[in-house]
């Protein structure tokens, strides 16, 4: 990422979730984030650590408890009309691709401007420049079953574009996929990145992904507990990390830290600190 102050797209202020009457869960516990217009960032972290619920409420998914989030220069606690801000402003790339089953690719894409005021043969334009754009001009009127998962997701990423969003967030958008496959999925989200100029934040448990974004999030208990910008010296950046108390409790060990994680997620971030991608 350029070293040229870019203007903030996303900022989250003390932003707090808890869900439950009686036991109470804090699913986030006074986040505070910035992201930059045009910039590609990833956010890592066990199951249960946030990072999913911080999504939906930058996609305006769900309300915070307190706090604020902002997007685009808008408090998204004063707008009216939240379904017309997500489709305005956001687009959505889940784990499971969401596709339509009885819909071809391009019709699929077309989905989210059928509400807009686009008319039919500018939507199906649209949509066909898209899928052109994810490499699949010949798959345009294929059912999602007659395609691979890898083909699904590109489907998926080009429906999050169809309205030209300034954000694009994705929830595991590599999770259900095979290493080949997500490894062009995710390069294909980094060329419309720099292409496009359009903002992604994705989710994933993979650092391999991770490495491949401009930063890098570490999520615990609800908190953002680690920063790593991609680019920067990785010694410098992982002396960090081994001085904070996550990164200390990893590499110790700490069976009460490391039963929070999965195998696979205590495995990425160990190549996380070790600097392997």
């Amino acid at each position: 990422m350029s070293n040229v102050k870019r203007e903030v797209i996303v900022e989250t202020r003390d932003l707090v979730k808890i869900y439950g009457d009686g036991a109470e869960v804090r699913a986030l516990d006074g986040v505070n984030m910035r992201v930059a217009r045009g910039e590609f960032i990833s956010v890592m972290g066990p199951s249960g650590s946030g990072k999913s619920t911080l999504l939906n409420m930058i996609g305006a998914l769900d309300r915070p408890t307190s706090g604020k989030v902002l997007v685009n220069g808008q408090n998204l606690a004063e707008v009216r009309d939240l379904d017309t801000f997500r489709a305005r402003t956001v687009g959505f790339v889940f784990q499971l691709h969401n596709l339509i089953p009885t819909l071809t690719a391009r019709e699929n894409v077309e989905v989210p401007m059928m509400g807009q005021p686009i008319s039919r043969g500018r939507r199906r334009r649209r949509a066909e420049e898209l899928l052109e754009l994810v490499g699949l001009a010949d798959r345009m009127d294929h059912l999602p079953n007659q395609l691979s998962g890898g083909e699904r997701q590109r489907v998926a990423i080009a429906r999050a574009l169809a309205n030209q969003p300034a954000l694009v967030l994705a929830d595991e958008p590599t999770g259900d996929l095979d290493s080949q496959s997500g490894a062009e999925v995710i390069a294909l989200m980094h060329r419309l990145n720099h292409e496009l100029g359009t903002t992604f934040i994705v989710v994933t448990h993979d650092s391999a992904v991770a490495r491949k974004t401009d930063r890098i999030l570490i999520m615990r208990d609800g908190r953002i507990v680690h920063e790593h910008t991609v680019g920067t010296p990785f010694e410098e950046d992982l002396a960090a990390f081994r001085r904070s108390g996550l990164g200390q409790a990893i590499l110790a060990g700490d069976e009460a830290v490391l039963a929070r994680f999965g195998s696979d997620e205590r495995a990425a971030l160990r190549r996380l600190l070790e600097g392997v991608t």
